[in-house]
């Protein structure tokens, strides 16, 4: 009988891409229709930068066939580290025979939404995508699912375990936004390494100055193949933000450092609150005698647009006591709202709204009805204006500090998510500046506008007195969303 056509042409297939075990770049220019009508039009290949990753790796296994890999790439934002990542671990389970390994990123967030999503369009692309199955947690081939595959594993502290044992002939392991994975999973992780063909790859914004990450491009930079990436001189960056980032902070301020020209920053981490902390915090418990003593803080975040959340969050002290969240409210709904939770926790303490945009309404509802309300300008002076750029960053800095010590938050991930995404950097005067809630929303689309987290900050706005008429703020040149 002659063999069915489609058959022959899986075999054929097969051929060809076995000719691309030691050469990641040539499987990558085979299997995707680069030039070709669809979403590759535009495109001839890989940038420079995935050209010499991809060509380096293969002559590392040309050179030594049992080689093992660990492989760092630190850069800036937007140079395509995802499509980079989806490519090699198209390229692996293709070539490497019941290929075991994971994936994980600096939120569970991150993972789903960008690393993990990105692989699942590379895969519809791929001339042999069709020989595995994606799901949510986990990418296997179609012909052994349970002994050929990866993991999506978002990483933690508590799970580090989970991070052990890889020890098969072919092992895959990648990081994506590598600095604010903890050492305790690097640590579990070099365990894997002590297998012959094992490949461990790192990619992320160098944000930290210290840590596992750090230490690729540092002491122990002899053990990795490391680069550093200037988002400039990358095909698909947005060169006008960039631009405008450079004319915002100047181009040899660690802000531009970190999310351009993918270098260390100066002064320690551009993430302002420690995930690691974060964490902590909503595995911690008070008891009432912890907190019960300081005053109520309500802080209240006006949605501004479609997709935001109207957010009321009290803080007693150590503690977060509540958080709501609503859509669609209007001002006067809002305001009700604001003051059915101030009654409810026992009418002291103050209301913390942030008054530009809508917020202005829900402070002259509050304010009318007679309600302690502060008129919170993130762009206002701040009360230390040697120090903070303005206002808002020096109320999120005073929860950094609070997120330091023993403090109790709801196990809520797109809470802690958005308290840990935030970035920093520097003004020409040397002032601490946060990123901007647009800016955010690019770098980390699947956050968006972090609405709870600035609820949160905005109990920090400044200390309450109950009974004590509110001040208000003067407003500084510029007002910063």
């Amino acid at each position: 009988m002659a063999t069915d056509p489609a058959v022959q042409a899986n075999n054929k297939l097969q051929d060809d891409i076995s000719q691309f075990v030691y050469d990641p770049y040539g499987y990558v220019l085979y299997a995707f229709p680069w030039g070709e009508p669809g979403p590759l039009a535009d495109h001839n290949g890989p940038d420079e930068w995935q050209r010499e990753q991809l060509m380096a790796i293969g002559h590392k296994f040309l050179d030594d066939p049992l080689a093992t890999i660990q492989d760092a790439t630190a850069s800036g934002h937007g140079i395509g580290k995802s499509a980079e990542t989806s490519w090699i671990i198209l390229w692996a389970m293709s070539t490497r025979p019941h290929l075991a390994g994971m994936v994980t990123a600096n939120t569970q967030a991150q993972l789903k939404s960008k690393t993990w999503r990105e692989l699942a369009v590379w895969q519809g692309r791929a001339i042999n995508g069709h020989w595995f199955t994606w799901t949510a947690t986990r990418f296997s081939h179609n012909d052994y699912p349970d002994t050929w595959g990866l993991d999506a594993i978002p990483w933690s502290e508590h799970n580090s375990e989970a991070f052990a044992g890889l020890h098969e002939r072919h092992v895959l392991i990648i990081y994506d936004e590598a600095s604010a994975i903890a050492d305790t999973i690097w640590e579990v992780t070099e365990g894997a390494m002590t297998t012959h063909r094992a490949m461990w790859f790192v990619f992320g914004n160098p944000t930290k100055n210290t840590g596992r990450f750090r230490e690729c491009f540092g002491k122990n930079k002899h053990r990795w193949t490391n680069r550093q990436i200037d988002a400039r001189t990358c095909k698909m960056t947005n060169k006008a933000k960039l631009q405008e980032w450079e004319d915002d902070h100047g181009e040899d301020s660690d802000f531009f450092r970190v999310r351009a020209r993918g270098e260390f920053p100066r002064h320690g981490t551009s993430q302002l609150i420690s995930a690691e902390d974060v964490t902590r915090a909503r595995k911690t418990v008070l008891d009432l005698d912890q907190y019960a003593f300081f005053n109520i803080m309500i802080g209240v975040d006006v949605a501004r647009f479609g997709g935001d959340e109207t957010v009321i969050l009290v803080r007693q002290g150590r503690k977060v006591l509540e958080q709501l969240t609503f859509s669609g409210l209007n001002n006067i709904q809002v305001g009700a709202r604001a003051a059915e939770v101030y009654k409810r926790h026992g009418s002291s303490g103050a209301i913390l709204v942030d008054g530009v945009g809508l917020g202005a309404g829900v402070v002259d509802y509050l304010r009318t009805m007679g309600y302690p309300v502060v008129d919170v300008i993130g762009g206002s002076l701040a009360e230390e204006p040697k120090l903070f750029y303005n206002k808002r960053a020096e109320s999120w800095y005073r929860m950094k500090e609070w997120f330091e010590g023993t403090v109790d938050i709801p196990d809520d991930p797109v809470l802690s998510d958005q308290c840990a995404a935030l970035e920093y950097g520097y003004d020409m005067k040397e002032r601490i500046k946060l990123e901007r809630k647009e800016d955010l929303k690019e770098r980390l689309p699947s956050i968006g506008s972090p609405d709870r987290a600035d609820a949160l900050a905005l109990t920090f706005a400044e200390i309450a007195i109950p009974g004590r008429i509110m001040e208000s703020f003067e407003p500084d040149e510029e007002y910063a969303d």
